[in-house]
């Protein structure tokens, strides 16, 4: 008999139509059994016919087993265009304490999270967006992991989803990004794949940062420009999503 670490293992390579459908069948929480079974569409679905919804969180910090989730901003969008009326921006309480340095970096103080709800109050509006859509994030290592963890400790189980991550793109098209010793001292620069460094790439204005609704719309016109510039609206979502 398999042990659950080899199940875990099965469901975990198979594609992620198929995987929605098993998790479906395992998850006990209605919120995630209601997003697995909103489905995913096929791999081969072109680009320009999936569902997108760009996102973006602010922490207290990197590591999704010791910081927090403070902000979180979304917004749908196809290649066609971004729908700003439904965009959706919420800060929320974190269960760790606020440091100083990340306060610095998304200006979110104490005072603004004093009144606002946990994560569990706005889960069932959040999974609203996230169901059957394919989430498009700048670093998939942030939104994966810390909703996978802060899905854990208010519902039981963790959460599984392929992402559109645009620094992963940034960093297929710029493999040389890191110029030798001898193109450092010939004057090469790095290649910077940040939001911001990579929207300039494309000509895109420039938004401040650190602010979720900010980044995450920021996000979504990186997608845009880069299936513009370097893949097709035909381009299969499976070449793409991670």
């Amino acid at each position: 008999m398999s042990d659950a670490s080899s199940d875990d293992s099965h469901v975990h390579s198979l594609p992620w139509p198929e995987q929605y459908q098993a998790l479906a069948r395992e998850s006990k929480s209605p919120i995630l059994k209601a997003f697995y079974e909103s489905g995913c569409p096929s791999p081969d679905t072109p680009v320009s016919d999936v569902r997108l919804l760009a996102i973006d969180f602010e922490t207290t910090g990197l590591d999704a087993n010791q910081h927090s989730i403070v902000s979180i901003g979304l917004v749908p969008f196809t290649l066609d265009g971004i729908l700003l009326t439904e965009a959706r921006h919420w800060v929320v309480r974190p269960k760790l304490p606020l440091h100083q340095t990340s306060v610095t970096i998304h200006g979110i103080t104490h005072s603004d999270i004093d009144k606002a709800p946990d994560l569990e109050k706005i889960l069932e509006e959040l999974f609203s967006y996230l169901n059957g859509h394919i989430p498009v994030v700048h670093y998939r290592n942030i939104e994966r992991s810390f909703l996978d963890v802060a899905l854990r400790w208010r519902l039981g189980e963790g959460i599984r989803f392929p992402v559109l991550d645009t620094m992963a793109i940034e960093a297929f098209l710029h493999p040389d990004r890191q110029p030798s010793r001898w193109q450092r001292l010939m004057g090469k620069k790095p290649v910077s794949i940040r939001l911001a460094d990579s929207r300039l790439r494309y000509g895109l204005p420039h938004y401040a940062a650190h602010n979720a609704l900010i980044d995450a719309i920021a996000t979504a016109e990186l997608l845009q420009a880069q299936i513009l510039h370097h893949f097709s609206r035909d381009t299969r979502i499976a070449d793409l999503w991670l």
